[in-house]
């Protein structure tokens, strides 16, 4: 609802090809093993629903986005995020996002490159996620079905979307931990989010009633 631009990386490339290029052009054939919240295997189809998720993330992105007026704005949304199968789209367009982000993380690594944020260090050494591959099995694809976003997902998010990300944590409120900050790697011209959390699993975003 704050009517941000999508993030400068996707001007870069074609979002809408960005299925196809990891599968064709960089050999990751292992994508098709992706899923959807709670819809385990879909083969053949993944790279087709990846593309439509990422279209209807897209196209209804631009569409806020190029809203002026903040209360139309926040209404648009209220209407669109409702937890039907549209929200869903956007929320497998973003986990996909996020893989890709880890892709080309591991692939600058691989080639002695210093220009990733430093959090993907820490991703990488844990055992269960060596690699995208071990990534996407372990925790990526049972974001949305079987758990939420850890600490090293919301760095990753941040990264992804180009915003900076502020957590009211309720379980630690009058401690020093009460206000948490993902990351200092960040741009300056990167736009605040808001969350709020009462467990450290379940995350919401306060609206403001216009």
């Amino acid at each position: 609802s704050q009517g941000l631009p999508l993030p400068s990386w996707t001007k870069a490339t074609d979002i809408l090809k960005l299925p196809e290029k990891l599968l064709y052009s960089q050999g990751c054939n292992w994508i098709q093993q992706y899923s959807f919240g709670s819809q385990r295997y879909t083969g053949s189809n993944t790279l087709g629903i990846l593309r439509k998720c990422i279209e209807a993330l897209k196209g209804q992105w631009m569409e806020i986005s190029g809203i002026k007026d903040q209360a139309e704005r926040q209404n648009f949304c209220n209407a669109l995020f409702t937890g039907g199968s549209m929200e869903h789209k956007f929320y497998e367009a973003i986990k996909f996002f996020m893989l890709y982000q880890v892709i080309e993380a591991y692939e600058c690594l691989a080639s002695n490159q210093e220009c990733i944020p430093n959090f993907f260090s820490d991703l990488f050494r844990r055992d269960t996620s060596l690699d995208p591959l071990s990534y996407m099995m372990n925790h990526l694809n049972s974001i949305g079905d079987r758990r939420g976003l850890d600490q090293i997902d919301l760095f990753l998010l941040e990264h992804s979307l180009e915003v900076k990300i502020i957590v009211y944590r309720l379980c630690k409120i009058h401690t020093k931990d009460f206000l948490e900050m993902y990351t200092d790697e960040y741009q300056r011209d990167w736009h605040e989010v808001l969350l709020v959390t009462e467990d450290d699993r379940h995350y919401h975003i306060p609206v403001v009633k216009i």
